[in-house]
């Protein structure tokens, strides 16, 4: 029967020929995909190779605090990169296997130059990939406007290095004015490419605004830079439809990025120095195209004026001849008139006396004729006038005598009937009705006309035609029912 092992049994066993066939540390090259650091200051990775894209082999690994405390600054400062993912490393590691935890490599030390001579095998593929593909030269092809003046600038909003930059391109000696839009990125780190990529999108959908792209940052140490030799950010450079300027803020090597761009400034105040130079240069240029002007409008005008002066004197020489020849011509032709004037004056005045002659005469017989005509007609209005006079003598006669007639007529009638009317009221009189055997009665000075006014023990006054008399009601009798009277 075969034999059987527990779990444990089996792992212990692997751990034993793993410590017999390699009894110590061993060189191994691999690439960190994973890398996490914990509070303890302890670092676990994850090591990986691969061939092209493919991972063929995968181990965890440790470094202990007190050893990763001494192997990452001497694996940056030797390097100038991060001790980070998406690096190969050449580290030295001994093979443990726990029966709990597994196979994983303790790191205890590490060999810089490797890393290093991988970065620049590295960098070198990628401008040789970008060269193969022809576009390593596409940015430096673009023409940069004469005069850029609206920027949109990729950095940190704190960076040092930019506002240097804004300082720098804001207070220009010259009063240049420029216009700036930040499209903040992260410069450092591994969000730097994406950061950068994506703020470099964001320009693009305003295209048409702006006459360039400035990439700035304030200097650092190298390992800081290494975001800059990235083949997905180049290719994002040369592609750009506009001027991408860089200024990385680092003087001793050209990032990759810095070899695609337009234009390579070592520093931000470099970049801002650019734009400024330019729009100098410019304004050079409208200063000397502007004396050039002023000098030929100058020289033209003093051709043209002196052609203006030979012509005036030629006009004049002219104008002169011609007021000559045309003043003997008027003057001839005046005489000429002055003569023909006084002949058709003479013979008009003539025909003139004689025509004043003849209607002189004409006029005289016509007064006569017409101071005949006025005595017959003032005779004949003078009769018709007295005859009209005589008829409407006449008829106001008539008209006066019938007046007069209706007239007394009227008064006749009128003084009848006035006599009437004071019979009538000599009959109405208060005093003749008295005389007649009627009284008056008044209670309270007021006239009392029926006997409901009146209620027992009144005090009335009756007045007759020869005196007044004042009683008291002791009985009041109606001749119909009270009731019905009210």
């Amino acid at each position: 029967m075969e034999q059987k092992l527990t779990l444990f049994e089996l792992n212990q066993q692997i751990k034993d020929v793993l410590c017999e066939a390699i009894p110590g540390a061993v060189w191994v090259t691999a690439e960190i995909s994973e890398l996490k650091e914990n509070r303890n200051g302890h670092c676990y990775l994850e090591l990986v190779e691969k061939k092209g894209e493919e991972i063929v082999a995968r181990a965890r690994a440790t470094i202990w605090s007190y050893t990763y405390r001494i192997l990452k600054p001497y694996f940056e400062t030797t390097t100038g990169q991060f001790f980070c993912c998406d690096i190969k490393v050449l580290v030295k590691a001994s093979v443990e296997f726990h029966p709990t935890y597994g196979l994983s490599l303790n790191i205890k030390d590490i060999d810089p130059a490797y890393t290093m001579g991988d970065m620049l095998l590295h960098r070198k593929e990628i401008i040789e990939r970008l060269q193969q593909e022809g576009i390593f030269g596409m940015n430096k092809e673009l023409e940069l406007p004469l005069v850029p003046q609206k920027i949109a600038v990729i950095s940190s909003k704190t960076a040092a290095g930019y506002q240097d930059f804004m300082n720098h391109l804001e207070l220009n000696p010259h009063g240049f004015k420029f216009y700036t839009h930040l499209f903040e990125a992260y410069m450092q780190g591994a969000g730097a490419v994406p950061s950068i990529i994506s703020a470099l999108e964001r320009i693009f959908e305003y295209e048409d605004f702006f006459d360039a792209v400035a990439i700035i940052r304030g200097g650092g140490a190298t390992a800081d830079l290494s975001s800059f030799d990235n083949y997905n950010l180049a290719f994002h450079i040369t592609q750009f439809p506009l001027p991408v300027v860089t200024g990385i803020g680092h003087e001793k090597d050209d990032t990759i990025i810095d070899m695609v761009a337009h234009t390579r400034l070592k520093t931000p105040t470099a970049v801002a120095e650019f734009f400024i130079n330019g729009s100098e240069r410019f304004y050079e240029q409208l200063v000397f195209l502007e004396e050039g002007v002023v000098r030929g409008c100058r020289e033209t005008l003093d051709d043209k004026k002196e052609q203006l002066e030979n012509y005036a004197a030629g006009i004049q020489r002219l104008v002169t001849d011609f007021v000559i020849v045309k003043n003997r011509q008027l003057l001839k032709k005046g005489n000429i008139l002055q003569q023909r004037v006084s002949s058709f004056a003479f013979s008009k005045k003539y025909e003139l006396n004689n025509l004043a002659h003849n209607l002189q005469s004409s006029l005289s017989v016509w007064m006569v004729r017409q101071d005949n005509l006025l005595g017959s007609r003032r005779k004949s209005f003078k009769k018709a006038v007295q005859e009209a006079l005589l008829n409407e003598q006449a008829e106001v006669g008539n008209i006066k005598e019938r007046l007069k007639n209706n007239v007394s007529r009227m008064l006749a009638k009128e003084q009848e009937r006035i006599t009437l009317n004071e019979h009538a009221i000599r009959l109405l009189n208060p005093a003749n009705v008295l005389r007649r055997g009627y009284t008056l009665t008044l209670k309270e000075g007021k006239i009392v006309k029926s006997a409901s006014f009146l209620e027992t023990g009144d005090e009335i006054e009756t007045h007759f035609a020869d005196g007044n008399v004042k009683s008291k009601i002791t009985n009041i009798e109606y001749n119909v029912n009270k009731e019905d009277k009210l």
